[in-house]
């Protein structure tokens, strides 16, 4: 009799799990939050002008769930939301959090099938978004303090089709901001973002952790992505075909800092351009035989990797370059890449590296400032290459013609506003070179203010505490994304 009476009370338990959700009708309906208060009060309640889901909601395929005000939503720890027609946020300030901060909800998770737009939302204390759709767009957002579940392994886990993250800002994420699984062919476009100290477990992954794009391509453009000097595994940006798939990449106008290296792409069936980004001190590992490039390329087997590299500042990284095993890259061939490619204070162990051709392959690098500053001689270049004059195994590089003056620095870097002193003591000046905004941001995405810019110099007084912040420009052609730390 106690055997059944324990049999019966499992299973109302697990009746009671299993009853412990809301799926909407399925008939069509455009429903908000508070359609949801009135049809499932058991899901969802509203309280103090906060909304809490304490059952895991899912949106049926015919169905739309759409948050287009203000409000702020507490979801208990482990609740998961999974969206199988369309989920919209769109306001001027809305927050999905955690109940409580210390027990994260599950994830937002985005099936085949259904679409997704967020803008100006806050999407803190969770355990990330999964993509099985293409069909999604985030714009203005922030995701901070996700911490990985099961089904995902960064702020956002990338799977099909051609999502777009754009102008969001992404910080001390527990793993990376982004990823992609090795065996999932996707090509998300990931642009003018602000990532900052991603992958605080310090784990073996950059903060943009991509695989291979399949026949379309995947473009990471305008981001800044600045590390955490003190979680010395994580690197930059990886985009990488480790099982043979197509992998197509533009990685275009970032500025890249303080990480374990900058980019890396892997893969022999890898293609693309990486071209005017500021790449500086990814060097927190200082370890040379592990890390350290502003780029690395890598493959094996067949030398079909076709990298092209234009208009790069690299400076005091590692190394510069590193080219490994059968990979492939184009730095200037005097015809369809003009080079461009600035170098200053890369090396290792008292020893100067712009770029290690660690290949037996030629590499075509024309028309390059291979020591910024400095007078150029075809002795002083050679001795930061390492080439086949220095082992008669690997490719011969040819740096000839060279040089520093206006051809070869890129142009790119005069257009980006400049802001000095920084850090500063509120008092900043922001050099600019059309009219356009600044706003300030907390560290969590929260705007502060906002100021017009004038053409020129603008000094600006932004009173405020000791801390570190984020101050984006927009002008009329660009957007730039950076920190500002107030002392």
């Amino acid at each position: 009799m106690k055997q059944k009476l324990l049999y019966l009370l499992f299973l109302v338990l697990s009746a009671s799990a299993l009853k412990a959700q809301f799926t909407t009708p399925n008939t069509g309906v455009t429903w908000d939050l508070d359609d949801l208060v009135t049809n499932a009060p058991t899901a969802i309640t509203f309280s103090g002008g906060i909304y809490t889901l304490s059952q895991n909601l899912t949106i049926a395929p015919n169905d739309n769930l759409l948050i287009d005000s203000d409000v702020t939503l507490h979801m208990d720890a482990n609740i998961q939301i999974t969206v199988q027609g369309d989920f919209t946020c769109d306001s001027n300030g809305i927050i999905i959090t955690a109940t409580n901060t210390a027990a994260p909800y599950n994830s937002i998770i985005f099936e085949t099938g259904s679409s997704g737009f967020m803008r100006n939302t806050t999407i803190n204390y969770g355990k990330g978004i999964r993509l099985s759709t293409g069909d999604f767009e985030m714009q203005s957002c922030t995701m901070s303090y996700h911490v990985p579940g099961t089904t995902t392994s960064s702020a956002i886990n990338f799977s099909t089709g051609s999502p777009l993250i754009n102008n969001s800002t992404f910080t001390f994420n527990n793993y990376p901001a982004f990823s992609s699984g090795a065996n999932q062919e996707t090509s998300p476009t990931i642009s003018n973002n602000y990532l900052f100290a991603n992958n605080q477990s310090n784990t073996n992954r950059p903060q943009i952790n991509m695989g291979p794009s399949g026949a379309d391509t995947l473009r990471i453009v305008g981001n800044t992505i600045i590390g955490d000097p003190t979680k010395i595994m994580v690197g930059g940006i990886s985009a990488s075909s480790l099982l043979g798939n197509q992998n197509k990449v533009i990685i275009d106008g970032n500025t890249i800092r303080d990480n374990r290296y900058g980019i890396t792409v892997v893969g022999a069936n890898s293609s693309g351009f990486i071209r005017n980004n500021i790449i500086e001190d990814n060097d927190t590992q200082n370890s040379p035989n592990l890390g350290g490039s502003g780029i690395s390329l890598n493959a094996s087997g067949a030398t079909t990797m076709n990298i092209i590299a234009t208009n790069n500042q690299f400076r005091r990284n590692l190394w510069g370059i590193t080219v490994i095993g059968t990979a492939r890259i184009n730095l200037g061939d005097g015809d369809l890449n003009p080079g461009g490619n600035v170098f200053a204070d890369n090396g290792n162990g008292g020893q100067a590296y712009a770029l290690f051709n660690n290949t037996a392959l030629p590499i075509m690098a024309m028309n390059n400032c291979w020591i910024e500053g400095a007078t150029l001689t075809p002795t002083n270049v050679e001795n930061v290459i390492s080439h086949q004059v220095d082992d008669a195994t690997l490719g011969l590089v040819t740096f000839t013609p060279f040089g520093c003056d206006a051809l070869s620095i890129p142009s790119f870097s005069t257009s980006r506003p400049i802001i000095y002193p920084n850090p500063s003591n509120g008092i900043v000046t922001i050099s600019i070179i059309e009219n356009g905004t600044a706003s300030v941001f907390s560290i969590n995405g929260m705007l502060i203010g906002k100021y017009n810019l004038n053409e020129g110099n603008n000094s600006i007084n932004l009173n405020l505490a000791s801390g570190v912040y984020i101050l984006k420009t927009e002008t009329s052609t660009s957007n730039y994304s950076q920190k500002l730390v107030i002392q």
